[in-house]
């Protein structure tokens, strides 16, 4: 069964698209709201921009002075696995290759972030009311986000469709002289 081939102009476009939205809105974000930590609102207080630099990973996760290093590892790891699973995509998986490539274009977005600064990953989309924030992010975390939580519902669905698939429907009858008849 050949895998994959079909999906591959979708998968690349959303990941280049996503990553150009990354570094354009990063760069946006780092020449218009310096310095840092100062927010500016957007809809009142409910959405703001804010520069923050991330030296960790996603919701202020940061494993001290080696952070950089270690989820530039990881997610050099992950997008090896993500690339195996992507080869492993059936064609005409439109969801699954979605999925696979907004979790790799966020990947490669805030790759690109670690690799060009010792400062972190820009974040600046400050989401919350009042004292109650969500942790700042950008486009490439709400493309991990979005491409997991799509990638967890359809591998979800194939491992359901499978079980479904190798168990007999409850009330099933064998056919007559089969053996399977009392």
């Amino acid at each position: 069964m050949q895998r994959g081939r079909a999906n591959t102009p979708l998968f690349w476009s959303v990941l280049v698209v996503v990553v150009i939205a990354d570094v354009i809105t990063k760069a946006i974000a780092v020449y218009s709201l310096a310095p840092q930590r100062i927010p500016h609102e957007v809809i009142g207080e409910s959405v703001r921009f804010t520069l923050v630099y991330n030296p960790g990973a996603a919701f202020g996760l940061n494993v001290g002075e080696y952070s950089r290093w270690i989820f530039m590892v990881l997610t050099i790891g992950a997008l090896v696995i993500l690339g195996r699973l992507y080869r492993q995509t059936r064609d005409g998986d439109l969801q699954r290759t979605l999925a696979i490539a907004l979790v790799c274009a966020g990947a490669v977005g805030n790759l690109i972030d670690r690799i060009r600064s010792p400062l972190g990953v820009v974040d600046f989309i400050d989401v919350g009311f009042g004292d109650m924030r969500w942790p700042t992010f950008n486009v490439a975390d709400m493309a991990v986000s979005v491409g997991a939580f799509l990638l967890a519902w359809v591998l979800w669905g194939e491992e359901n469709a499978e079980s479904a698939d190798a168990t007999p429907a409850i009330g099933a009858r064998s056919a007559p002289g089969s053996g399977g008849d009392l």
